[in-house]
């Protein structure tokens, strides 16, 4: 692991508010696509949005999309 030891804990925890979050504001979101859109819509919606959020992250992270996992652990 490339985190310091003393700061696992508190990675841990924004960790665990990322993920613990992520599905309650998905939910919201699809509800109000498909009330706006219609449902099928809606998922095309969200996963045009989740391919964009991707590419976008690819993009602007460099240094994430390089990273090499075998060097870290060594």
């Amino acid at each position: 692991l490339s985190s310091p030891d003393h700061m696992r804990g508190k990675i841990s925890a924004v960790n665990s508010i990322f993920i613990g979050s992520s599905n309650e504001i998905g939910e919201f979101e699809s509800g109000i696509a498909a009330k706006i859109l219609g449902t099928v819509p809606a998922v095309y919606f969200g996963g045009i949005i989740c391919l964009c959020t991707v590419g976008l992250v690819a993009y602007f992270s460099p240094a994430l999309r390089n990273m090499d996992l075998a060097t870290l652990e060594k």
